[in-house]
């Protein structure tokens, strides 16, 4: 038996053998590699609104798209030309969530005026609203598989919606401060919404009850985009964009950079790249798997337009995944897609793995 002082000594000289440096270089291999993605380039400026562009939704046919403005209108562009299609007005607030589904002929809207609508577009006009927030709402989504809708907002509550009677399921309490993004999916958890609280918490849908609440945000979470093929998301805050699993919510790794903004927008494709847009105007593109940062892009803001308005609000792909459309302060909708002349030669990948394996 070894003495305890023996068992010391012979702890000190195994850790003299082997050198730190050879521990480091033996961590990376670790790191997935990432995949080598094109650039992203602006090919189209849309103007029409009056004020910031704050939302922006889908129709699932990818023939047009809606954003929601602070000028209070809701306006249908072409997605092929970019052309105006229609504009609604009802709101009497900014827009801030806009959600079109896939099974109705109907699109959703929420704004600061504490109104959530019903539109019907074959008659372009709101056939219900739901009654009940105290305050704004920031942040709509539609269940992909139910007729609920779900709704945050400025009363630090998520409320769940029947479509069709209108009457309110749940209200999701226990944030603590504003919550600003909500995303749903067909399993457990159903709902996830993200807050002002720093936190992020997975909803039970049936009892209405929290089921887990990640804690690993220091700032408001304001931003999430679920993976649309894998079961994990990421949420994005102004100190870092973090990924975890789902279910369960496990903590994968941070994003290899630091976009250092306040992150209002986030979406993530099929393939893998993901996009997130800030405040100051930044527009930073990185690989899902490796959470390598592999293009940094700045907004330019349109003529007549002052610097400080270089700010993007929301981001989304359309439903092939192949065009990026950004929604922006200076009242531009921004319309990108990759660079098809690009090759790995021409952009090389510039990626090294981490020298620090902690990864919270």
């Amino acid at each position: 038996m070894l003495t305890r002082v023996a068992w010391h000594n012979f702890i000190l000289l195994s850790s003299r053998n082997f050198s730190t440096s050879a521990i480091m270089e033996r961590i990376p291999s670790r790191w997935p590699r990432p995949v080598w993605h094109a650039p992203w380039k602006n090919y189209r400026v849309i103007s029409g609104h009056l004020g910031w562009v704050r939302s922006i939704a889908f129709d699932p046919s990818n023939m047009w798209f809606c954003t929601g403005s602070a000028d209070r209108t809701i306006k249908i562009w072409d997605v092929g030309t970019g052309r105006l299609k229609l504009t609604l007005t009802g709101h009497i607030e900014q827009v801030r969530g806009l959600a079109v589904s896939n099974k109705h002929t109907y699109m959703f809207s929420a704004g600061d005026d504490k109104q959530v609508k019903c539109w019907d577009l074959e008659q372009n006009k709101v056939i219900r609203s739901y009654h009940g927030h105290l305050s704004g709402v920031y942040c709509l989504a539609l269940h992909p598989t139910i007729d609920i809708l779900l709704t945050g907002g400025r009363d630090s509550v998520c409320r769940v919606w029947d479509i069709r009677s209108k009457m309110q399921i749940h209200a999701l309490s226990g944030h603590e401060n504003t919550v600003c993004s909500v995303f749903t999916r067909p399993t457990d958890p159903q709902v996830i919404t993200g807050s002002h609280d720093t936190t992020i918490k997975f909803w039970d849908l049936r009892y209405g009850k929290t089921m887990v609440t990640l804690t690993h945000h220091k700032k408001s979470v304001r931003a999430m985009a679920l993976h649309p093929t894998e079961n994990c998301f990421a949420s994005a805050s102004a100190d870092n964009i973090k990924k975890f699993n789902l279910p369960k919510g496990e903590f994968v790794h941070n994003m290899l950079s630091q976009q250092k903004t306040i992150i209002n927008a986030m979406a993530v494709n099929e393939d893998g790249v993901m996009v997130t847009g800030g405040d100051n105007g930044s527009l930073w593109f990185w690989d899902w798997k490796s959470g390598h940062n592999f293009q940094q892009s700045q907004t330019i803001v349109q003529p007549g337009s002052l610097d400080s308005e270089a700010g993007i609000y929301a981001s989304s792909y359309d439903v092939t995944g192949t065009r990026l459309i950004t929604c922006e302060a200076d009242k531009t909708i921004k319309m990108w897609k990759e660079d098809e002349n690009a090759t790995p030669e021409t952009h090389p990948l510039h990626f090294r793995p981490p020298k620090d394996i902690r990864r919270f």
